[in-house]
């Protein structure tokens, strides 16, 4: 729902100005005539208003790519890339990884390799809650090389293991039913 109607502001901001566009899709608008720097602040100003952001500079979209490649592949592939993830990004985004990740530094103040662990630990949380898999089968769908390797990667961003994270969520679901009972 977010989605549809960010593109339903972005379109009423384009028409307000008079701007004519070929399309308007999720994080991205191909505006059919050069902008002046003037239609350019204003457009920026408008969107705004709206809490939406106007990225012009091919870095800054390149970093949002980066993101979306990283959270698409982590949170909605229902496959892990059999190759390293630096080759992923490389091939899906047509640059250099080196560049790719030197430049995300500088622009977010955390390495990919940090974006994809974070991500990737969100979804070993989701995973664990809905109780479906256990870490074996989490450990090989997110790659990871081996069950220990996940854990002391989990224990080390959140300072739990994924066990004890489990029994957590467990003990607090069991007091809220004692609690409504």
């Amino acid at each position: 729902m977010v989605s549809i109607r960010c593109k339903m502001a972005v379109k009423a901001v384009l028409d307000s100005m008079g701007l004519h566009y070929k399309s308007v899709e999720l994080g991205e608008v191909d505006i059919k005539e050069e902008l002046s720097k003037e239609q350019l602040d204003e457009l920026k100003n408008r969107l705004m208003i709206s809490s939406l952001l106007l990225m012009d500079d091919q870095k800054s979209i390149l970093i949002e790519k980066i993101k979306s490649a990283i959270i698409e592949m982590v949170h909605y592939a229902d496959e892990w890339p059999r190759v390293n993830f630096s080759d992923y990004l490389s091939d899906k985004l047509h640059h250099d990884y080196t560049y790719m990740a030197s430049l995300f530094s500088q622009f977010t103040g955390i390495t990919i390799e940090h974006f994809i662990i974070a991500h990737k630990i969100e979804k070993v949380k989701e995973l664990l809650l809905y109780d479906e898999l256990n870490l074996t089968e989490i450990s090989y769908r997110l790659n990871y090389s081996s069950v220990a390797h996940l854990s002391n990667q989990f224990k080390k961003v959140t300072g739990l293991t994924p066990s004890y994270f489990k029994n957590l969520r467990e003990h607090k679901n069991r007091i809220l039913l004692e609690d409504v009972g």
